[in-house]
Parts: structure tokens; sequence; C-alpha cells
């Protein structure tokens, strides 16, 4: 089945821990020559392997890199980032916040409060944000596909307060700041008197696929 194929091939790849050349794959997955060389130009025209010096060795591509990470559920992030996150809490007597791209947006889905509660704290809520208007949001859009970026600033823009960026011209300006430092803020571009900065949670080259911030 020329599937089960594809993924002897993904399998072999993955647990290599190393690039693999075509003829190593051959070898191992006994597929014959032309199938397994069609094979990997197929996936690798997916970007589901790469090869990055273009020497016929092949990695594990980011396409599938990426898959695989928003394959995560909420559950496993959120605990595996919790005690990070109330770490950094009780360090910045903020609220911080964990976010992920999700269905062509970006979603706020976890909190971490400040440990003591006699201090004052803003707690941003759960779901959704605007793309062009949050910090959290922003960190991941600066850094990802072009073609996404495009349709977020060929896209309608809400203006929430009077320091919301509706301009596809500035907005591609703040997206190029993001990228050189790192971070984004989000200066009461939704509600008057609420600030916030994150970063993006870039993982090899496959783009930010979460982001961290703070409120």
């Amino acid at each position: 089945m020329h599937l089960g194929r594809l993924i002897s091939v993904l399998e072999t790849v993955a647990v290599a821990g190393r690039p693999v050349s075509a003829s190593e794959l051959q070898q191992a997955t006994g597929l014959p020559r032309p199938t397994c060389y069609r094979l990997l130009q197929t996936l690798a025209e997916q970007r589901l392997l790469d090869d990055p010096d273009g020497n016929s060795r092949y990695l594990v591509g980011e396409r599938l890199i990426r898959i695989a990470l928003l394959g995560k559920t909420d559950v496993d992030v959120c605990q595996a980032a919790a005690p990070s996150l109330a770490e950094a809490a009780v360090a910045c007597g903020e609220a911080v916040f964990l976010s992920r791209f999700r269905n062509k947006g970006v979603e706020i889905i976890h909190v971490e409060t400040p440990a003591d509660k006699t201090r004052s704290y803003i707690h941003p809520g759960l779901g959704f944000r605007p793309m062009h208007a949050c910090s959290c949001s922003k960190a991941i859009a600066a850094f990802a596909e072009e073609d996404f970026r495009e349709d977020i600033l060929k896209g309608p823009m809400k203006a929430y307060t009077d320091h919301t960026r509706t301009d596809e011209t500035a907005l591609r300006e703040e997206f190029c700041t993001i990228q050189a430092q790192g971070y984004a803020e989000c200066v009461e571009e939704i509600e008057i008197g609420v600030s916030s900065v994150a970063a993006p949670v870039v993982i090899g080259n496959v783009g930010a696929t979460f982001s961290v911030g703070a409120i």
C-alpha cells in the first residue's frame, strides 16, 4: 500500500537521529530502489522530509514537525508548561499566559497568576485573540509563513481603541520589529489601561506555534 510505504520511510528517518541517505533508506525499508526514490521525492516536495544540505540525506521535515506539535492536546501542553509559567508569574508579579496557533488563529489556552493574592493583577481570560492587536497573536504571526502574514495584513482589522494598528504598512513594519527584537507588545490596543508583552516559542525551523506572555 502506498500510504504504508510512505509511513515506513518517515518512521525510518524519524528514529535514525541523523540525516539518512537514500541508499540507507532503501536498504532499511526493503523497498525497490525506484519506489524508494519516488517516495522520497514526494515526501520532500510536501516538506514532510527535508534535505537541508542538498546532498540527498534526509531529516524529518518542518511540516511534519509542525503537524506533530499541533496534534498535542491543550491538556498535554498546559501540564508541561504550567510549572514554568507559575514560576514566571511569581517572579514577575503578573499574570503569565500561554497561547497556541490553531485554525488560522491564536488562542490563549492557559493562565498562571501571582501567588501573592494581595497583589493586584489583570487576568487576560482564555480564548481567541485578534491577530493584528494582541501581543500573543503578533508574536506568532511575525514568525509565521509569509502567506499567513499576508492574509492578516490584507484582511479586516478592527480598531478596538485609538491605539490599535489598522494600517497595513504600520502593521507590516511592526512584524519586522517583532522579528528583530524577538517579542511583541500590545499597548492599550485592546483595552485602554491594559498592556501586555509576549514572546514566541520557536522550535527548530518550524516557526512559532506557541507564545508566552505577561499582562
